[in-house]
């Protein structure tokens, strides 16, 4: 997990945030690998949290 905070910044294009679909205003975080935008800490920890549990649900079915 690897992220930057972005503090007092909007995205230069109008963007969404990648959970909740709430427009991303100042303030945000971007994740370093993917580019994607989210909103806020718990947006972020809440779309790993679920990357995780899919793959572990495919590693179990396999």
């Amino acid at each position: 997990m690897r992220f930057v905070v972005v503090n007092e910044r909007s995205p230069r294009r109008p963007s969404l945030c990648v959970m909740c679909d709430q427009p991303i205003e100042a303030g945000y975080l971007r994740e370093i690998g993917t580019h994607l935008t989210y909103c806020n800490h718990d947006c972020y920890q809440d779309h790993c949290q679920s990357a995780f549990l899919f793959l572990q649900s495919q590693a179990r079915a396999s």
